[in-house]
């Protein structure tokens, strides 16, 4: 029979429906069956497309044995990590305390009050790889509660008083200075991997906050090792196996310091921040196959990650069943299944443009992916770049323009191939947050991709999806999922954040105030549920909810930036389009509160900064929308990398609207009824100029002060 979870519309929980393990979603209903029966709580935390969440589970939550052990001694409760961060955030913030490390699936073990007192990651069902097994774990712990229940309940009581100091910092009065970005810079030097890209070891993570930093201290100072560090890393992982050479989109990270092997889920924010990335590394480095790289990225969010009313999924899995084993419905899923060719494969369905095609990807007759204890990957390939164009060219007599034309076929008919076998599970819930990065992802695309408008209406149609499904105006609300028909929980700081990031690039895409309009709201909406009055910067959570033991402040830009870092940049922008010196005030209270985390950790908050010192220039574009006048202004003004630079898209059509919300604005029309650009700078604008070549000229090479 069906667990309690059966109900939930969460895709991870649902994962868990039918686990002999009988368990609670997060709620009352769980916490007060632990008091009533005087038992701990076991709390695993995961999401749906977490690979190591599905080998726990399958070796534990589905065991009868493991199951008999919980359901005795613990009340299990699942949650979904991304539908509940907040949750999540305080117990890995404990996790990380007490071990050193996080991840997921994250196993807690909790008193009643909610408090941890023992916690890890992914526990094999018995002792091996020097990890303690599952079940000795929960003998172990189901001793220690009956015998030494008052030192458990004492020491849990502890740290957490210890964790309410987490991401609290004293701060500064002043903004840092321009030096704090040189020294960060330099630490960035200092671990960059010179021969493979990337920063640090293996395992290598994508983590485009850092290249956004580093192109835009580049953009301030002119200085080339950023940039170049930037497209170096950017290529890697372009031509590397993390990067689906056939479908677009970028895989989790690379297992390896050589960008070969993925882990192979794909996630809708990587996909998001990385398109940002290519996107200015192509207007900074003056190199169109960037572009082409978030081009075809964006290709595959729109087939694989778009609701049909628009918005976006949030991610697939690196885990499917073999495409041989695809009629065998008792098949083990494997990862990579769904990515993975022989090359007998390869060969019997591409024809004459197979040798092409294996030499480009490296493919080999007894596979070129590395040995694997499972033994999913032998004699298999994973693809990823091996051979130029040009050498290619050369070895198989053609000219390049025939090579890059097999590459095509084989690429549309591989596709194809590939769509016939099972597919990897799709989480399809849509999150406001992760909505928010991805249009402003389609946005920038549409300013800066020649031809771009397709990539606009994408990110219109996101945000109307938003507005319809996840938005409540009556009590401002932004809820953060949506799925089944239904939206829920209330957003966190990161969900407001985000969609108003989302928006402002949506605004200067499309040049619709109603866009602008919503951002404004969404702003105060954050500081009203979410600023520290008294330190400065965003809390992740309200503190409203009695069941989150801690109010926390994320100081670490990961995977996904910290809300304090993307509302700062937001507010440089808000700030600099309104004239509202309260958005100034709190920018630089949170630019002096996070001094002493400046560096590597928080390369998205350093962004802010850059910006900070850059200046926010103003350009706005008075004329007909879609004349050819004013959109040859358009692409000039998105034609050179200025990063801090605002474009404010006045057309004729909007000017009344847009006057409301910008008064400034206000007297700035076409001039001799030709479409007019005006290169601002703390609202004194210089002369106005019809032209593209008189705009860029204005706009000079770099955001110099």
């Amino acid at each position: 029979m069906p667990n309690r979870l059966a109900s939930e519309p969460s895709p991870y929980l649902l994962q868990h429906q039918d686990n002999p393990v009988e368990w609670y979603p997060w709620g009352e209903e769980a916490f007060a069956r632990a008091r009533a029966e005087d038992k701990p709580i076991f709390l695993s935390i995961g999401y749906s497309t977490c690979h190591w969440c599905h080998v726990m589970a399958h070796e534990s939550f589905e065991s009868p044995q493991v199951a008999e052990v919980l359901n005795a001694g613990f009340v299990s409760i699942k949650v979904d990590r991304e539908e509940r961060p907040d949750v999540d955030r305080v117990y890995m913030t404990f996790v990380q305390a007490t071990t050193g490390s996080g991840g997921w699936p994250m196993s807690v073990w909790l008193t009643p009050l909610l408090q941890p007192f023992y916690g890890g990651t992914y526990f094999p069902p018995t002792s091996r790889w020097g990890r303690p097994g599952f079940i000795e774990i929960l003998e172990e712990l189901t001793r220690a509660w009956r015998e030494d229940r008052a030192r458990i309940e004492s020491s849990a009581a502890t740290i957490i008083e210890r964790l309410r100091g987490f991401g609290q910092s004293a701060g500064g009065d002043a903004v840092p200075g321009p030096e704090a970005l040189g020294r960060a810079v330099a630490e960035f030097e200092t671990a960059f991997d010179r021969r493979r890209g990337g920063f640090g070891n293996a395992p290598k993570f994508p983590r485009p906050s850092e290249l956004l930093f580093l192109l835009r201290e580049h953009a301030r100072t002119g200085a080339d090792a950023p940039l170049a560090m930037t497209l170096a890393t950017l290529r890697a992982m372009a031509l590397g196996g993390m990067r689906d050479h056939i479908g677009g989109g970028f895989h989790r990270y690379s297992v390896d310091g050589d960008w070969r092997v993925p882990h192979f889920e794909k996630m809708l924010y990587d996909q998001a921040q990385l398109v940002l990335a290519y996107l200015e590394a192509a207007q900074a480095g003056g190199d169109a196959a960037y572009a082409q790289v978030a081009v075809d990225t964006l290709a595959y969010v729109r087939r694989e990650l778009t609701h049909p009313d628009g918005g976006f999924y949030s991610a697939e899995d690196a885990d499917s069943v073999p495409p041989e084993h695809a009629h065998d419905p008792a098949a083990h899923k494997t990862e990579g299944a769904f990515y993975i060719w022989t090359e007998a494969e390869l060969r019997q369905q591409l024809g004459g443009d197979a040798e092409a095609f294996c030499q480009r990807f490296g493919v080999k007759p007894d596979g070129n992916a590395p040995s694997d204890p499972q033994g999913e990957f032998t004699g298999r390939n994973l693809l990823h770049t091996a051979k130029g164009l040009a050498d290619i060219a050369s070895d198989l007599g053609v000219s390049e323009a025939d090579v890059e034309a097999a590459l095509a076929r084989s690429r549309g008919v591989l596709l194809d191939v590939r769509g016939r076998r099972p597919r990897p599970h799709l989480d399809d819930k849509v999150l406001a947050a992760w909505n928010g990065l991805m249009m402003a992802a389609f946005a920038r695309a549409g300013r800066v991709v020649p031809g771009g408008e397709v990539f606009t209406q994408e990110a219109v149609r996101a945000a109307e999806f938003l507005e319809r499904h996840l938005w409540d105006a009556a009590s401002r609300t932004l809820f953060r999922r949506y799925r089944g028909g239904s939206a829920a929980v209330p957003g966190y700081a990161e969900d407001y954040a985000y969609v108003t990031f989302g928006l402002i690039e949506l605004f200067q895409a499309s040049g619709e105030p109603r866009w602008l309009e919503w951002a404004l709201v969404l702003q105060r909406r954050l500081d009203e549920l979410f600023w520290d009055q008294a330190e400065g910067g965003w809390f992740s959570t309200t503190g409203e909810d009695p069941t989150v033991l801690l109010r926390l402040k994320e100081t670490y830009d990961g995977a996904e930036p910290a809300a304090s870092s993307v509302a700062a940049m937001n507010l440089l922008a808000l700030s600099h389009l309104t004239g509202d010196s309260a958005m100034v005030e709190r920018a630089e209270r949170t630019l002096a509160l996070f001094r002493e985390h400046l560096g590597r950790a928080v390369p998205m908050m350093l962004a802010a900064l850059s910006t900070h010192h850059a200046g926010v220039p103003q350009v706005v574009i008075a004329g007909a929308a879609g004349s050819g006048d004013t959109t040859a202004l358009l692409a000039a003004a998105s034609g050179v990398y200025r990063p801090s630079a605002l474009v404010v898209p006045a057309f004729t059509e909007h000017r009344d609207a847009l006057s409301r919300v910008l008064p400034w604005v206000k007297g700035m029309g076409m001039r001799d009824e030709r479409a007019t650009a005006y290169v601002c700078r703390d609202f004194a604008c210089q002369t106005p100029v019809h032209t593209a070549e008189a705009l860029a000229a204005q706009l000079g090479p770099r955001d110099l002060p």
